[in-house]
């Protein structure tokens, strides 16, 4: 409230305090306080003094031609100018009003992030029973529904939303909040105002957190620019169902609906929109443009599954996965077949065993890589149990020029789990890394794993968007080059 309408209403709470039950309500209503106030200094009321009863009345009473004008009537009740009753009004209604909106966007936002973190430390579970999850698992699953909110619908080569763009920052920034105090400590010299040194222990961000968040960070924006540099493109789409060719405006009916399918790549994806180009094709320019932003995705896709599978691989293995090791044996989960092969080729080729295998679709390869995964468990343990417990990366060293079988066959069935992976980039996670997920209590791994998982998956997707666009271009100009001829 101005400071120059304290005075006045207190002097109308005193007034109406000071007369009659039936006179209360009023502005100034009793005589000797009016005169005391006129006697006082002459004060000018201003709309702060007027009571909304008194206002509503005096307003009334007015006498106008034409539509109301409030600055007007309020000029003739405080006996000022129009233009300061305008600014008076302004002031009364317009500002505070704009600053309780604001207000409330902060407020609301606040209590957006409390909600959000409240949820984290219960670890989901909102009785307070005790039976969530834990912090780390929480916030994996938190960026994990974030990216299907966010980008679940996404089916197109076009920019982002606004709106799921800012709330995809918001929320990314309030989850990776987290990293800032996840430290480790260091030995340091500090100079004392005496001149003395000291050695004392200083923070500073952990190892991995420092090397792979930025890097991720740096990712997720460059996937972002991409999709939001095709807001003007060439080519456009069409819903499951109608026409996928020719130009917009174009009358033209000669494709028939076997033609759609040959420009849909993916056919047991029926319900996906289809990329549709002019009927000449893209441009050259747009051609190379389109082909340059796909090598940039593909190379973002390949860093994000380089971070993934280094922090997956610095995860504990669970005790649950290990406990079921010994009753399999690496022979009995790989198969004869290539059990032979990975033991008796004096030099080892992955790809050609796997071109040897009949691995026809991403179903067959998750099933292999578990059990390739599996022996590989069961031969590392087999070859550090005989080096005195040693862990398998000392093992490995140490074991470089003996002919110990179990270390030879581990080495081999970890470079045919990676050469699988290369081979099939959309392989879902195996059974290992799945359990190494859920019992994972480290909350800096937990963020670095979930985070270069969805960007693995965005970028993914946009390569694969980007060659359905390509191969409908490639499709077009080949069968209007076949009826050219």
């Amino acid at each position: 409230m101005d400071r120059d309408s304290s005075p006045a209403v207190s002097v109308s709470d005193e007034s109406s305090e000071a007369g009659p039950a039936g006179e209360r309500g009023g502005c100034c209503s009793s005589p000797s306080t009016r005169s005391l106030v006129d006697a006082a200094g002459n004060l000018s009321r201003t709309a702060s003094d007027v009571s909304t009863a008194s206002f509503s009345e005096q307003c009334s009473s007015v006498g106008h031609s034409g539509p109301f004008e409030p600055a007007a009537a309020m000029a003739k009740l405080i006996g000022r100018s129009p233009a300061s009753a305008a600014a008076s009004l302004s002031r009364l209604s317009m500002k505070p009003r704009a600053a309780v909106l604001d207000r409330r966007s902060t407020d609301d936002e606040m209590e957006l992030v409390k909600e959000r973190f409240s949820k984290l430390l219960l670890g989901e579970d909102m009785s307070g029973g005790g039976k969530g999850v834990c912090t780390a698992v929480a916030i994996s699953n938190a960026i994990t529904n974030l990216y299907a909110t966010v980008f679940g619908s996404c089916h197109k080569l076009e920019p982002l939303p606004a709106g799921k763009k800012a709330m995809w920052r918001r929320e990314m920034d309030c989850l990776l909040s987290v990293c800032d105090y996840i430290v480790e400590f260091y030995p340091t010299t500090q100079t004392l105002p005496d001149g003395t040194n000291v050695e004392v222990m200083a923070t500073r961000p952990r190892s991995d957190i420092y090397i792979n968040l930025p890097a991720l960070e740096k990712l997720d924006a460059m996937l972002i620019d991409i999709l939001d540099s095709f807001q003007k493109a060439e080519f456009w789409y069409a819903d499951a169902g109608t026409r996928s060719f020719g130009s917009v405006t174009s009358s033209s009916s000669t494709m028939s609906s076997s033609f759609r399918k040959s420009v849909h790549r993916n056919e047991d994806k029926w319900w996906l929109p289809v990329p549709c180009v002019p009927d000449t094709g893209l441009t050259e320019k747009a051609r190379k443009d389109l082909q340059k932003k796909r090598d940039c995705a593909n190379q973002i896709h390949k860093a994000a599954v380089a971070i993934n599978s280094g922090v997956l691989s610095d995860m504990e293995v669970p005790e649950s996965f290990m406990a079921v090791l010994p009753k399999v044996s690496g022979r009995a989960s790989v198969g004869d077949s290539v059990y032979r092969v990975m033991l008796g080729a004096d030099k080892f080729s992955p790809g050609f065993l796997l071109d040897t295998l009949d691995i026809s679709s991403e179903h067959d390869a998750l099933a292999m890589a578990d059990w390739v995964e599996a022996a590989m468990y069961v031969w590392q343990r087999k070859a550090s149990g005989s080096h005195g417990k040693l862990p398998w990366s000392k093992v490995k060293e140490l074991a470089a020029d003996d002919d110990d079988k179990n270390v030879t066959l581990a080495s081999r069935a970890e470079s045919l789990l990676l050469c699988l992976k290369h081979q099939f980039p959309g392989l879902s996670q195996t059974t290992l890394d799945t359990s190494k997920i859920q019992f994972n209590k480290d909350v800096g791994q937990a963020i670095l794993e979930s985070y270069s998982r969805v960007l693995e998956s965005l970028a993914f997707n946009i390569v694969s968007w980007i060659d359905d666009v390509l191969f409908a271009d490639k499709s077009i100009r080949k069968l209007s080059d076949n009826l050219k001829s």
